[in-house]
């Protein structure tokens, strides 16, 4: 068994989102056959780890080279075109971006929910609350602890396996934030770049509402994998949102998906299902603008309660739990397939 054998049989694991085969595609890095240790090390191109599309291309390679009688070794990485010292946040594979063209949508619910979720998959996550003017993740995740510094970078404190970075720890509990856009890009820049984040999966990022200069500032700063767009399914949520969808496109960036949030009430007490704020705009959004549908959320008091008692809801069981679960598994799927397009060059 060398190389070339392990190749051929790799060129029967195909990539569905893509429509080609992994060899073909160039999201073999590289194969190192040792039959002296019986081992076979295969290195993947794939940038989304913990993602189940990407899970199971890993399990595909295993099962392909299953009865080869040596122990397969993997390994996932995308090379980076920059080195190390150029790029501004070296040690994280994935910066996502959750955003909404208004407030009052959900939009830091989403994000806290998105976080958690994918740190309770396995992933290493970061969050930070972009929201200068509003920032409510610590509250949203009932961080007790502070930021620490060793006069040169911020060590962030955690909550459920995330870390957290906020201008809440820096102002007062009740300080009102007013600043000009210049002051808003250069706490932006320090906060995300003096971070001590480490090595991380994914970075979250709960920006404000809107399309101002907070976003301005991430979109020319930071190596965005993507972004999430949060809307309810009411009409003038929809129209915000359709700003937000051409705010990332004018700057070339990848918009993940589409997050619906108040997808309708199930009454606890009667069991009935009833659509408050419409139904269907968010799948109808994505349509129109022929983006994937991540997914949406009802109504539940449980995602209130889990947003003040700082417990997001996605730890939980039950059906509002379930569908967010879905919904960051969806996330992470089409990170993974924005990465492994870049490798590919398939579009």
């Amino acid at each position: 068994m060398n190389e070339s054998d392990v190749r051929e049989r790799l060129a029967e694991v195909r990539d569905l989102d893509l429509g080609g085969d992994i060899v073909s595609l160039g999201l073999v890095n590289g194969v190192d056959v040792d039959e002296a240790d019986g081992t076979v090390h295969v290195s993947l191109a794939l940038g989304a780890p913990f993602s189940p599309t990407e899970s199971a291309i890993a399990d595909d390679v295993r099962e392909a080279l299953a009865d080869t009688g040596l122990d397969v070794e993997l390994s996932a990485s995308i090379p980076d075109d920059l080195s190390t010292e150029e790029q501004v946040l070296p040690g994280v594979q994935n910066v996502i971006a959750v955003a909404s063209g208004k407030g009052g949508v959900g939009k830091s619910t989403m994000a806290v929910n998105i976080a958690a979720g994918l740190s309770k998959l396995g992933a290493r996550v970061g969050l930070f609350d972009a929201d200068v003017y509003g920032p409510n993740v610590p509250r949203m995740v009932s961080a007790e602890q502070r930021p620490e510094t060793d006069g040169e970078t911020i060590v962030p404190p955690e909550r459920f396996g995330v870390k957290l970075m906020s201008m809440d720890f820096l102002t007062g509990e009740d300080d009102p934030v007013i600043w000009r856009g210049p002051m808003v890009h250069k706490i932006i820049t320090q906060l995300v770049e003096d971070v001590e984040w480490g090595e991380l999966d994914y970075l979250v990022m709960d920006l404000p509402p809107g399309t101002g200069d907070t976003q301005l500032t991430i979109l020319q700063t930071l190596p965005l994998t993507g972004a999430v767009i949060v809307t309810t399914p009411q009409d003038v949520a929809l129209d915000d949102a359709v700003k937000g969808l051409r705010m990332f496109g004018k700057h070339d960036t990848n918009v993940l998906g589409i997050a619906e949030n108040m997808a309708g009430f199930r009454c606890p007490d009667c069991g009935g299902f009833h659509e408050i704020f419409g139904s269907g705009g968010g799948k109808a959004l994505a349509a129109d603008h022929d983006l994937p549908f991540l997914g949406g959320v009802p109504l539940d008091p449980a995602v209130r309660t889990g947003g003040d008692d700082g417990e997001p809801v996605v730890l939980e069981d039950g059906e509002t739990a379930d569908a967010f679960k879905l919904l960051v598994e969806n996330v992470a799927n089409n990170a993974g397939v924005v990465r492994r397009r870049g490798v590919s060059g398939e579009r």
